[in-house]
């Protein structure tokens, strides 16, 4: 019987995906934290779940050829700059801290995963 990775490691391989472009949108942020006029964005982990969530409904098109692009949203500060800027560090290095933790829970979940199809296969 053939194991359909797919079907048998869930949403974890999406969800590190989330994580490590979520990580990339927030570097970014921090990167132009003294950037005039730059608007620091994030992305919707909720609204990411539910399009994942979509299309495994939708079974048309196979997951592993659809590459995952997430709305980017703007942040609204809560001390707006002078100059325009909307990164508050203190914000982005705690989103930045939790998503770095939260990549960590999904690779233990994935790595759960795999060790219990391993035994699975190995017939422990």
């Amino acid at each position: 019987m053939a194991i359909n990775f797919e079907d048998a490691l869930g949403v974890h391989p999406n969800t590190l995906q989330f994580r490590t472009q979520r990580a990339k949108v927030l570097a970014s942020n921090l990167a132009n934290a003294d950037t005039p006029n730059f608007k620091a964005r994030d992305i919707s982990f909720q609204d990411a779940m539910d399009e994942v969530a979509s299309q495994a409904r939708s079974k048309h098109l196979s997951r592993r050829h659809q590459a995952q692009s997430y709305e980017l949203l703007y942040r609204n500060p809560q001390q707006p700059a002078q100059d325009g800027n909307t990164v508050e560090l203190g914000v982005e290095q705690a989103k930045f801290a939790g998503n770095a933790m939260d990549m960590e829970t999904s690779l233990t979940f994935l790595n759960m995963k795999i060790r219990g199809l391993k035994q699975a296969i190995n017939g422990q």
